[in-house]
């Protein structure tokens, strides 16, 4: 068969989409049709009697040729596509990611010719990827993970952000964060398709194609690498703080006091069993539990508990709405730690596009349909737990309340207990979902660059320690609220905010 060049659909415009559907004959194949009949001749004369010569056919040979490669593909192109990605994934993607699997130079990795041998070596290790691996969600799958995302250790800081801010500028800010991030995710959810064919599973690729390969890696990647892994920390110190919390309101004084550092390691010994997990769609029921009933939940224990405790203290102590602190410097530095625990609470965007991976997608019905209705009911439930937290556990405790919220409350006893067990598997499924893209990453550099074999085993090694690091540094540095401030102004101000937008003018400026 005559050689062709083989364009990617990974760029805008037609003319190179339908390059696709009809291969482009070889130079040598233009230069025999303008010969002489004579040589013409000779040339078929030649062809015959050496069949193995495919680059002197005759344009009849050609034509046969060409329905026959089209009416019989090649098996290995045929293989390993999942029925619900193959009306949208590109051809060389056979892994339905949405991405080549053998990029090369340029924004939209397009590559001069087919892929060589080793096609399936090349696509397994982006199969097992845990990102891609499966594409069966259903669009209230998306609702749990966005909700797991979002509420949860950052909900119970936004009373201590508001007393930093006063009830004017706290108002202002936690509403306003709200309308921008909803937009920014909407946003998300229509770039992860924009390209026909092709589906952006991760964020970094997502910028890769906005800004180039080598740039776009290093603009989002570090970002992102910070919000995941300084979010999983938050979560190791949430949850060994409502553990201690829980236990000291259930002994009263009874048992002996046990360091915030051994209810760490507890919570962080929780998540080496849980951390093997293949892939979103699996731990949905551990989403499901954490976000339905836990977020919910605690989150109306602690506004209702604010309430009473504020409509039923002594008159004659009085609630101090004032700012926390009292020096210029002292308040200048709590308003930015205020903004950032702001950012931190609004933070579920960081993980959009590897939760619509896991949705399936058609021409008929694209993926960010039912994404999107998902998003729609998971910030209704953030609204409603957000602005009740935040007012009323401001409106209970002033500029005296505790950077979690639930450490203020002491009263019921048994019902602030279980609002901080609430919390604890809360933040377990969090800590999963925030490390789902981790893990994707680690993998698919062990296996792509160093050459390790996908397994059980690789999948134990690296995912332990990663788990055991983060509870180690949760350990050394166990304050929420500097966590939350530090986390949320340096890597998800930016990554929920501005980048997004950057991505977005990007791509709008691209010819």
């Amino acid at each position: 068969m005559i050689p062709w060049h083989a364009d990617t659909n990974h760029i805008l415009g037609s003319s190179q989409t339908d390059s696709l559907a009809t291969p482009r004959p070889h130079k040598s194949a233009a230069v025999l049709i303008a010969i002489p009949p004579l040589t013409r001749s000779i040339s078929q004369a030649a062809t015959r009697s050496s069949p193995s010569c495919c680059c002197l056919q005759s344009p009849t040979r050609q034509s046969q040729a060409r329905r026959s490669s089209s009416t019989h593909p090649p098996a290995a192109a045929a293989r390993g596509r999942d029925d619900d990605t193959s009306a949208r994934d590109p051809p060389g993607d056979e892994d339905g990611n949405g991405d080549d699997d053998d990029k090369g130079d340029g924004a939209g990795g397009r590559r001069d010719g087919p892929a060589p041998g080793g096609e399936a070596q090349e696509r397994q290790p982006r199969r097992l990827a845990p990102i891609a691996s499966s594409r069966t969600a259903k669009w209230y799958y998306s609702a749990f993970h966005n909700v797991t995302a979002m509420v949860g250790a950052g909900v119970l800081g936004l009373p201590f952000a508001m007393s930093q801010l006063g009830w004017g500028l706290g108002t202002v800010v936690i509403v306003m964060s709200f309308v921008i991030t909803l937009y920014t995710l909407w946003q998300m959810v229509e770039m992860h398709e924009m390209v026909p064919g092709r589906r952006f599973d991760r964020y970094h690729e997502l910028g890769q194609y906005a800004f180039g390969d080598r740039l776009g890696l290093w603009i989002i990647v570090p970002q992102q690498l910070i919000v995941e892994v300084g979010t999983d920390i938050v979560y190791m110190v949430t949850g060994g703080q409502c553990l201690r919390k829980f236990h000291d309101l259930v002994c009263h004084g009874r048992c002996p006091n046990i360091r915030l550092t051994y209810w760490i390691m507890i919570f962080g010994s929780v998540h080496f069993p849980l951390s093997q997990f293949p892939n979103f769609n699996s731990i949905s029921a551990v989403s499901a539990a954490a976000a339905a009933v836990m977020s919910l939940t605690y989150s109306m224990i602690a506004f209702f508990a604010s309430v009473v405790k504020g409509t039923t203290q002594s008159t004659a102590i009085a609630v101090d709405y004032g700012l926390k602190a009292s020096t210029s410097t002292g308040k200048a530095f709590g308003v930015l730690n205020a903004l950032g625990a702001v950012a931190f609470a609004y933070a579920g965007h960081n993980v959009v596009l590897e939760i619509q991976a896991t949705i399936p997608s058609s021409p008929e019905t694209p993926s960010k349909k039912p994404m999107w209705r998902g998003v729609v009911v998971a910030y209704a439930i953030v609204a409603l737990c957000y602005f009740c937290v935040a007012f009323g556990g401001y409106y209970a405790f002033g500029n005296s309340v505790e950077p979690n919220v639930l450490i203020s409350l002491e009263r019921p006893r048994w019902l602030i207990a279980a609002a901080n067990l609430m919390v604890v598997v809360h933040v377990v499924g969090s800590y999963q979902v925030y490390a789902m893209p981790v893990f994707d990453m680690i993998e698919t550099v062990l296996v792509k660059k160093h050459k390790f074999t996908p397994g059980i085993r690789l999948r134990l090694i690296a995912r332990s320690a990663y788990v055991a690091a983060t509870m180690f540094i949760g350990m050394t540095f166990p304050f929420f609220d500097g966590l939350l401030g530090f986390f949320g102004g340096f890597g998800f101000a930016p990554t929920t905010y501005y980048v997004r937008h950057s991505i977005k003018i990007s791509l709008t400026l691209l010819p």
